[in-house]
């Protein structure tokens, strides 16, 4: 589903990725709420080991799975929940997120936590419009 972003907003700050992101295209649509993944290696049920951009792959894998079951993928998605344990591991995380989605990308936050589960360095949640 093709996406359109709004980069641009004249009475707000000047914006560091997208403000917002407007799903068009086939109408009509249904949103899919995908809960948050970890980097979880489905085959071991542990922790991936490895640096942040190693943790970020495996969640994206982790997602990409579970949108493909609900009959999507990546193009669909028009919103993005990333949660950090340190922002100093955004650059990296960025990255291997910018290998994953084409422009104009989905909507983004990004936030620091106090902890994931079992120790994790990054969660990641998403919404995508699917066509109906």
């Amino acid at each position: 589903m093709p996406r359109t972003s709004v980069d641009a907003a004249s009475d707000a700050p000047q914006p560091i990725g997208p403000y917002a992101v407007a799903a068009s295209g086939v109408e009509p649509s249904r949103l899919v709420f995908l809960s948050g993944q970890t980097p979880i290696d489905p085959a071991t049920g542990r922790l991936v080991d490895g640096d942040i951009a190693a943790q970020t792959r495996q969640v994206f894998r982790n997602l990409r799975a579970v949108l493909t079951a609900a009959g999507g993928s990546f193009a669909d998605v028009v919103k993005v929940n990333v949660y950090l344990t340190a922002m100093a591991d955004f650059a990296e995380m960025n990255e291997v997120y910018r290998a994953e989605f084409t422009a104009p990308y989905p909507a983004r936050t990004t936030v620091a936590v106090a902890g994931l589960p079992l120790g994790a360095r990054v969660e990641i949640e998403l919404v995508a419009a699917l066509p109906v």
